[in-house]
């Protein structure tokens, strides 16, 4: 099983962006689907976007749309979500997370994922 170590996170005012980073090890990283998951204190985890193997489709929550894009780099063992226009709202710990499948597949619902990352926090400040 790959293992995922996430990072990017930090504290950004109200309109900002930020980078996340999420890094494979242990296995053929584009072997597996990647997923973005985060969650708030007291709130159950949440789908944000997910992307398939290669990265030639994707998908993200509609309150994402237009700000958020996953993209992927399997030649650096390497997944991304670009943040931008940050909300106070978009405050929460982000993990990734991945599953390993076959071509043109992405997951949304969390139970579908084998192995997850510790998670890196995210804070917006108003």
């Amino acid at each position: 099983q790959v293992q995922l170590v996430e990072s990017g996170g930090g504290l950004v005012q109200t309109g900002n962006s930020l980078r996340l980073s999420c890094v494979g090890s242990g296995d053929i990283f584009s072997d597996y689907a990647i997923g973005w998951f985060r969650q708030a204190p007291g709130k159950d985890r949440e789908f944000v976007a997910a992307i398939t193997r290669a990265g030639t489709k994707s998908e993200r929550a509609n309150s994402v749309k237009g700000r958020f894009t996953i993209s992927r780099d399997n030649a650096k063992n390497s997944a991304y979500l670009q943040m931008n226009s940050l909300k106070p709202e978009d405050s929460a710990a982000y993990y990734c997370a991945a599953r390993q499948t076959v071509t043109g597949v992405y997951y949304i619902n969390p139970t579908s994922y084998t192995t997850w990352g510790q998670g890196t926090q995210v804070t917006v400040s108003s």
